[in-house]
């Protein structure tokens, strides 16, 4: 089980958690995840951010789950960075403190300060490399969490 509070650091199983610290996003493993909107601009969106990022080459692109899943996969230094958009706050707060803790940066996929109702996310190893990633992804637009 994965935990995680504010200055008292992230553990899986007791076992504390550090980020790889990885700055070279061609030695990078993210991952990320299609995502539920299948509109057809949503879709081609999504799959050419991963084709950019594979073509520069990174490592890899995997997905494995949820959110909250690959944060904490970030945070044990099993995977470098996530990026997601489209998930929503209740998905990446938890987690978020977990990475954090373990040493990895929180941002907007835009380069800018991590909002948590932004409904987006690069969760990384450095802030070298989430600076990186949100060179190379473009937006998805989605309606905020906090707006009706």
């Amino acid at each position: 089980m994965y935990t995680g509070r504010r200055g008292k650091g992230a553990f899986c199983n007791g076992q504390k958690l550090q980020v790889s610290q990885q700055e070279d996003i061609t030695k990078s493993l993210l991952v990320t995840e299609l995502g539920s909107c299948r509109t057809p601009e949503t879709v081609r969106t999504v799959l050419s951010n991963m084709e950019k990022l594979l073509c520069i080459p990174i490592h890899g692109i995997r997905g494995v789950g949820t959110a909250a899943v690959n944060m904490c996969l970030v945070a044990s230094g099993a995977a470098d960075a996530y990026y997601e958009m489209g998930i929503h706050c209740w998905d990446m707060a938890g987690a978020g403190i977990i990475v954090t803790e373990a040493g990895g940066v929180l941002m907007d996929v835009t380069g800018g300060p991590f909002d948590l109702m932004s409904r987006r996310i690069i969760a990384a190893s450095s802030k070298t490399l989430a600076e990186r990633i949100a060179r190379e992804i473009q937006v998805v637009p989605f309606q905020r969490d906090d707006e009706d």
